[in-house]
This record gives C-alpha cells, structure tokens and sequence, in this order.
C-alpha cells in the first residue's frame, strides 16, 4: 500500500510546510481540486519542480473537455490526474489516449458510483485506477468504510485501487484490511500539530498492515 498526502483547503504556503514535514513518508502528493481552483496550474508546476522524486497528483476531477484538462495536468508536471466517473466515456477515453501518449496516468472518482455496472463499463474503457471516495459532505453520516464500498470492485482485479474520505488513525484499520493500492489522508495529517509524526504513524500502519 502506498500512501497519498492529499493537500485540499490549504495555502500555498501551507501545501509546502506540510510537503516539507512529510515528504520522507509520501509516496503521492495529491495537489487537491480546492487549491487547484485558488492556484491553478501554477501550483502543480512548483511542486512538481519541488519534489521531483515524488509522484503528483493533480486532482483535477474533470468532467468534459478530457484531452485538454489531462494536457493541461500533464504539461504542468503531473503524473496523475483525475476524472469523474459519471462523465462521458468520450471523457474518459480521451483522457487514457493522453495519458498512454506522455506515459502518465488517470485515476477515475467514483465519488456517488453505487453500481458495479458502471465499474464494469469503465473497465472496458480501459480504465485501470479508481478512487472509492467518500466526499466531505458524506463523512458525518457515519463510518463509510465498510464492505458494501470495498464491494464495487470485487471481480476487478487489474484495477489499482485508492481509498480517499477523512481516513484517520480512527479509521485506517478498516481501510488497511481491504488492502487497497493506495491510501489517501488528507487532515489527519495537514491539520496536525506534527504532520511528520501523523503521517509516520499513518505510514508505518499500512506497512504492517
């Protein structure tokens, strides 16, 4: 399991104070839609010039106009970008053939997919990393994290699969037994008072996990 830092409702001083803590546990900086939106593609260049040994994530969260966002991710020194899953699979399709054409990679959100016939439709695209999201706005509701989510891609062993919604030290034994491909924090460790110890932690939970 690798873990992804997820950088979402922060500064741009901020993004780089916690990169700088954390780092030497990251194996994805995700540069989140939020400060995406505030800083454009600017920031996904600086950090991506910053810390080139590390792969970024640019969470784009396209949803029409695939060839150009993709390129614009990509240009900027992304080597992820992401897609929703409920856009056309014109969308999608011309976002793989950018990606297979600079060697780079499109997740696919499946932020609100309740079904595995859409899973399904995706994979034949050709799609071959998803996210499981659980949005913002759906983590009061309760522990999201249980089998009935993990479920959408049982038979879908190709895909890669990333795990993403409010996951904390609270929350990651339920995630880890899953053993997904990759896991996403995001505040548990950006809002800590030691983002490098919390994402120690974090890190150190999935290796033995």
């Amino acid at each position: 399991m690798k873990l992804q830092l997820a950088l979402d409702r922060l500064t741009r001083d901020e993004c780089i104070r916690v990169i700088d803590d954390a780092e030497n546990e990251m194996d994805i900086i995700e540069i989140g839609t939020g400060v995406i939106k505030e800083y454009g593609m600017a920031i996904v260049r600086e950090i991506s010039e910053r810390y080139p040994d590390k792969t970024i994530f640019a969470d784009m969260k396209t949803c029409d106009a695939g060839k150009h966002e993709a390129q614009q991710a990509f240009d900027a020194g992304a080597d992820i970008t992401s897609v929703m899953a409920f856009s056309a699979d014109s969308t999608i399709k011309d976002m793989l053939h950018a990606a297979s054409q600079t060697g780079n990679r499109v997740m696919v959100d499946l932020l609100g997919v309740h079904s595995r016939g859409r899973v399904k439709e995706l994979h034949n695209l050709g799609v071959d990393l998803v996210s499981l999201h659980v949005g913002k706005d759906m983590q009061a509701e309760g522990n999201p994290f249980n089998s009935d989510l993990f479920s959408l891609l049982n038979g879908f062993d190709d895909m890669e699969a990333a795990v993403a919604g409010g996951i904390n030290l609270d929350t990651i034994p339920a995630v880890a037994r899953e053993k997904p491909d990759i896991v996403i924090v995001g505040s548990a460790i950006t809002k800590a008072d030691n983002p490098q110890h919390a994402a120690a932690q974090m890190k150190s939970f999935i290796q033995n996990s």
